[in-house]
């Protein structure tokens, strides 16, 4: 009888996930590991070529795009830009030409092949800047022009109400920010598609691992597992590795996907990739031990600005023994 029912409890459980996500498929946490091409854009007209690097590393791919609500002073027309921020030069490129257009023909052949099973081939984890409203309409408008590539979800009149996801080829994060969740769900008709799905709040006292049907994954700076930061990390310990999948398994465990961010290796002196000192280990050997545990651990997407580099590393361990 006791058996039956640990059974039956089972039965239940996997019932609940299959309601939700379905069979184990590309879209459940814990089931790939993804390069999260960090800062995926250019820098003042500089680096053009990030994008055409990070699909060369081949997919499934997630890519970095960061926005900023740009106004132009000579006509007063304002804009959403893909940039990491001020000084504008009013060169900086739209979302649309710098990757909607870019991934088109890889889209529509993912639709025309129509293997939902692989779907999505592509995450687009879009870094907000700046927050304005007009912002947030702007982003929301054209993600409804290619809705037919998306990775979506019904709305519902609670958030707790956690719908099934409808596949696509292309997936879309967004952040923490409580004015992203106003406009990107709140304002969402119920029974509409949501377009893109925030993250769960780290920090401050609304801080939880609850996925809601708007907040499905965990963004988390590298602190989390090595306290002391990428710049004065030591040498890689049993504690570092406890702690991540400590982080990593409460995060699947809860049905999020979760992100590391940044975890580069190169001489500090290096700077011809345009890459920020705070995220280098100083060697490509002090790096790839922690890309090899982040692998191993099941981390959903690895933000890195060596994006070659950690796509060979990434083929390599993840390939069956």
């Amino acid at each position: 009888m006791i058996r039956r029912l640990l059974v039956f409890s089972c039965l239940l459980t996997l019932g609940a996930c299959a309601r939700v996500y379905g069979p184990a498929d590309a879209l459940t946490p814990g089931t790939r590991v993804l390069l999260d091409a960090h800062n995926c854009y250019p820098y003042d007209g500089r680096w053009p070529e990030r994008i055409e690097r990070a699909l060369g590393a081949g997919l499934p791919l997630a890519v970095e795009q960061d926005l900023a609500w740009y106004v132009d002073p000579g006509t007063g027309i304002a804009r959403s830009a893909v940039t990491h921020g001020e000084p504008f030069t009013g060169t900086e490129p739209s979302m649309r030409e710098y990757f909607f257009e870019r991934i088109r023909p890889l889209a529509e052949r993912a639709l025309r092949e129509n293997r939902r099973d692989t779907w999505p081939i592509l995450t687009l984890n879009l870094d907000f800047k700046t927050d304005e409203a007009a912002h947030h309409e702007a982003v929301w408008a054209l993600l409804g022009e290619y809705e037919a590539w998306l990775t979506t979800a019904r709305r519902r009149a609670s958030v707790e109400d956690v719908q099934p996801l409808t596949a696509g080829p292309l997936l879309v994060l967004t952040g923490e920010q409580e004015e992203q969740e106003r406009d990107f769900h709140d304002r969402v008709p119920v029974g509409g598609k949501l377009r893109l799905f925030g993250a769960v709040r780290r920090t401050g006292p609304a801080a939880s691992l609850t996925r809601t049907n708007y907040r499905r994954w965990s963004n988390n700076p590298w602190s989390v597992v090595e306290p002391e930061g990428q710049r004065k990390a030591g040498p890689w310990t049993a504690d570092d590795a406890l702690r991540l999948e400590t982080v990593v398994r409460g995060a699947h465990d809860a049905g999020l996907w979760i992100r590391f961010y940044t975890l580069n290796g190169l001489d500090p002196s290096d700077q011809s990739g345009g890459w920020s000192p705070s995220y280098n280990f100083g060697s490509l050997d002090a790096v790839r031990e922690r890309w090899q545990a982040v692998i191993r651990a099941g981390v959903d997407f690895v933000a890195v600005d060596q994006y070659e580099e950690f796509s060979r590393l990434l083929r390599v361990t993840a390939a069956p023994r």
